[in-house]
């Protein structure tokens, strides 16, 4: 079995469900559709310097929204694998011919494609209330945040794999997730943090996909972030396989 074809396979069982009963995916816009409603009306009252081409303030919340929405999405990707484990089926799977790599992007295929769904969901929806967005920097936006999704989920599966604990797995992932979010300037500026708490957010490399978001949405085009945040999920990805593969390699052996 080729790689394209395994890959379809572990995606198609990994879909099923999903779509027999597509709760998971509303379910998710649930929290989104409330930070919208409830956290938006206030962006006119905060100083925004970093809205792209003088839009608006929706043009500013909503790529950082969707990174929101892209990380905690997957970053608990690795719990189902777990539970597959616990229930036998993972070693089933390990037990075939199926591809390693194959199983990794299958598997995490099912939260990009809802991730993606519900991206489009959020963007239409905002769009009457002032949302303006350039259609090609959109779609490369949502590439990226495809590409961001792929690395974080995979690591989430690297990550359930090695941990044999849930409540050790949860743990890990929020004390790993939180701090990012929080710096990264998602939800609140950061250009007038304290001084320590912006020199954070520099180093944080989330800061740069959610500039790079920012720009691409906006049509700009040539800002410096979005060749670093092109680095950051390539090499991110890489980095995120390889170890994925060392823990699902080390379980079928």
């Amino acid at each position: 079995m080729n790689l394209i074809t395994a890959t379809g396979v572990i995606y198609a069982r990994e879909m099923r469900p999903t779509l027999r009963n597509p709760m998971a995916i509303i379910t998710g816009l649930l929290q989104p559709l409330l930070y919208v409603a409830l956290f938006g009306p206030l962006l006119s009252t905060f100083s925004l310097p970093g809205v792209p081409g003088g839009g608006t303030p929706w043009s500013w919340f909503i790529p950082g929204m969707l990174v929101f929405t892209t990380l905690f999405g997957t970053a608990f990707a690795g719990a189902d694998l777990m539970y597959e484990r616990d229930m036998g089926s993972l070693e089933r799977l390990l037990a075939s011919p199926v591809s390693r790599i194959a199983l990794l992007i299958g598997q995490v295929g099912r939260q990009v494609s809802t991730l993606l769904v519900q991206a489009l969901v959020l963007i239409v929806v905002v769009l009457p209330f002032g949302l303006s967005v350039d259609p090609l920097g959109t779609f490369l936006g949502l590439v990226m945040l495809i590409l961001l999704s792929a690395a974080v989920g995979i690591a989430s599966l690297g990550l359930g794999l090695v941990i044999k604990q849930a409540y050790l797995f949860y743990t890990a992932v929020q004390t790993a997730i939180l701090p990012l979010m929080l710096t990264a300037g998602m939800l609140l500026p950061m250009d007038t943090a304290p001084g320590w708490l912006f020199v954070l957010s520099r180093i944080n490399p989330l800061t740069h996909v959610v500039n790079a978001e920012r720009a691409l949405f906006a049509g700009n085009f040539s800002h410096p972030s979005i060749l670093i945040s092109v680095g950051i999920v390539v090499i991110g990805g890489a980095g995120a396989t390889a170890f994925a593969l060392r823990a699902i390699r080390k379980l079928s052996a």
